[in-house]
């Protein structure tokens, strides 16, 4: 199947995540991108360019690995609302967004309730040519949202009380 003839709008999901932490913290957690291989089993690292920080337009670098395969990407930042909503794009091979991201934090109880988004935009011959390919990367990248979730959780849980 060629690039175009593949529809990707079902290519998404949600999970959810309580935080013993207040949305303006976890959202500050989150939007510092350098943070998320402490939570990621596949992000080894990331970094905004150009000394930039979590705003709208603010393009950062990102290296992942997943079994034996090891990618950078590039994404930008789409949406920036301290303790609400934080979300980015990621590129594909040929500089359009392929992927976009969502992290959302509502207050709940003393804490956060996070949900963290991910929904294939276009389809691209890096992410996969056939339904089964994007199957495959959508299940995987399930397994990895919920890894990061529940580790996010349990660092923050040693490390912060929620104020």
């Amino acid at each position: 199947m060629s690039r175009t003839t593949l529809d990707v709008s079902s290519y998404g999901f949600t999970r959810h995540v309580r935080v013993a932490a207040r949305p303006d913290r976890v959202y500050d957690l989150v939007s510092t991108v350098s943070n998320i291989s402490r939570w990621s089993p596949n992000a080894l690292h990331a970094e905004y360019e150009d000394g930039a920080g979590p705003r709208e337009g603010a393009w950062f670098r990102g290296r992942n690995q997943r079994s034996d395969r090891e990618w950078e990407s590039r994404s930008q930042v789409t949406v920036a609302e301290p303790g609400a909503a934080f979300a980015f794009t990621v590129l594909g091979s040929v500089s359009v967004p392929v992927v976009e991201w969502r992290w959302t934090f509502t207050a709940h109880g003393s804490g956060t309730l996070v949900a963290q988004s991910w929904q294939l935009l276009a389809a691209d011959p890096v992410l996969g040519s056939t339904y089964e390919d994007l199957d495959r990367l959508r299940d995987a990248t399930v397994d990895s949202v919920e890894a990061t979730l529940t580790s996010l959780a349990d660092w923050v849980a040693g490390t912060i009380t929620a104020r």
